[in-house]
């Protein structure tokens, strides 16, 4: 009898130890499992923190800046049931939903298999575009980069080859010529200074990046020597609205292709940092600098139709090897709000992109804060849209100016417009 009751006494007190230890386990389990949802997250709130700190504005108007203006109205849609719908699909539909989330937590674009790859193969999204602000003419597609066949001169006005380049005696690598001013008259509704003082450098860093419109072609990759067919008659157009506002401008229309020996098209940024600091140097009250491309993609990524009327769109590429991006994207943010506010549709947002082919990851952003890359339309793009859109970013452009003059005034010393008191005893 003993016997049998020491063997049950010492099942029982086994047992008692084994559920302990189950009981342990399943404690900790639990608390596994808690750390692991606590770290998950901890994970997507630094990565959402991570993406909201793209912008300069912080807290709930950061969040608010990232987010378009169709994720407001499909906000509002769900409360107003006849608020007129448009074309884009709702910001809010489980597809859009789950390719942001998904993104957000990956960094991984569903709808772009190469951002898969991007992570395992080193290099490979080195030069990826990335979004920084959002803009109503649509964020489906990043800018695409222009890249020369050759570099050998491009197709000319006959496209048989370049036009014939004016004799050249400047030393290989050196500044190019400092362009001639141009003068308009004043708009009289329009604030105006004295437009010999210049304030602006409209340039172009990829010079022949041209239309087939404007060309009477139907290339993949247009481009041309000739001023009047490439991004320089944008620049022009640009320059001389500036100065029509009041604004001095001067407008760089230098081929390095023609004018520098020994040209190579990924030096582009090195040869056009050459103009700008010319010009600097010239023009000591000059510190906004727009650099002119235009888009590699079709008419349709490319085109925004407002009031019937068809424009080019444009898109703000600011460079992140610059450590003070952010003050570059605060100028460009200035006028991209301008246009989403009077021209929604136009501005494809403002994109970030770092050091890859063909730049230095910074687009000589760092010589000035008032310093931005805008492509204006794509390959196929007209005279007329080109041109309805460059008037729009001029004065655009021209409004940020004024408002920042009149800001400056505002903060400047107060000049008393009442004589002085005589401190003297009067007798």
């Amino acid at each position: 009898m003993n016997k049998k009751w020491f063997r049950l006494w010492n099942i029982s007190r086994i047992r008692g130890r084994m559920l302990d230890i189950l009981s342990l386990g399943r404690t900790m389990l639990l608390l596994a499992c808690g750390s692991l949802v606590f770290f998950v997250l901890l994970g997507a709130g630094g990565l959402a923190g991570q993406k909201l700190n793209s912008s300069p504005i912080p807290s709930m108007k950061g969040l608010a800046a990232t987010l378009s203006s169709g994720f407001f109205m499909d906000i509002l849609g769900m409360e107003v049931p006849h608020l007129p719908q448009g074309k884009e699909p709702s910001a809010l539909s489980g597809k859009k939903v789950t390719s942001f989330a998904f993104q957000l937590l990956t960094s991984v674009n569903p709808n772009d298999p190469k951002s898969l790859l991007s992570r395992e193969v080193p290099g490979m999204g080195a030069d990826d575009p990335f979004l920084l602000r959002s803009g109503s003419g649509g964020t489906g597609g990043a800018p695409a980069d222009y890249h020369p066949g050759t570099d050998d001169p491009a197709a000319g006005e006959d496209g048989n080859g370049a036009p014939p380049a004016a004799e050249n005696t400047d030393e290989p690598g050196q500044a190019p010529d400092k362009p001639k001013a141009t003068t308009a008259p004043v708009d009289p509704g329009a604030a105006a200074e004295d437009t010999s003082i210049k304030r602006f450098l409209i340039y172009h860093s990829h010079p022949r990046e041209a239309y087939n419109p404007l060309l009477g072609v139907a290339s993949d990759n247009p481009s041309s020597a000739d001023p009047t067919r490439n991004v320089m008659l944008v620049g022009s157009y640009i320059s001389k609205r500036l100065e029509e506002r009041g604004i001095g401008a001067v407008h760089s229309q230098d081929d390095y292709a023609t004018k520098v020996a020994g040209y190579k098209w990924n030096f582009s940024y090195k040869y056009s940092r050459i103009t700008i600091k010319s010009a600097l140097a010239a023009h000591k009250e000059m510190n906004g600098l727009i650099d002119i491309h235009r888009d590699s993609q079709r008419h349709g990524k490319t085109t925004a139709v407002i009031d019937g009327k068809s424009y080019a769109q444009v898109y703000f590429i600011l460079g992140h090897a610059n450590e003070n991006w952010k003050k570059n994207e605060a100028f460009a943010n200035q006028i991209h709000q301008l246009l989403e506010k009077n021209y929604p549709g136009i501005s494809r947002g403002i994109w970030g992109k770092a050091a890859g082919k063909g730049n230095n990851g910074e687009y000589n952003q760092t010589l000035s804060p008032n310093s931005v890359l805008i492509e204006v339309g794509g390959i196929d793009n007209t005279a007329d849209e080109l041109k309805r859109t460059a008037d729009l970013l001029a004065d655009a452009i021209a409004d940020v100016y004024w408002s920042s003059q009149d800001a400056q005034k505002a903060n400047g010393p107060e000049l008393s417009t009442t004589p002085a008191k005589n401190s003297g005893t009067q007798k």
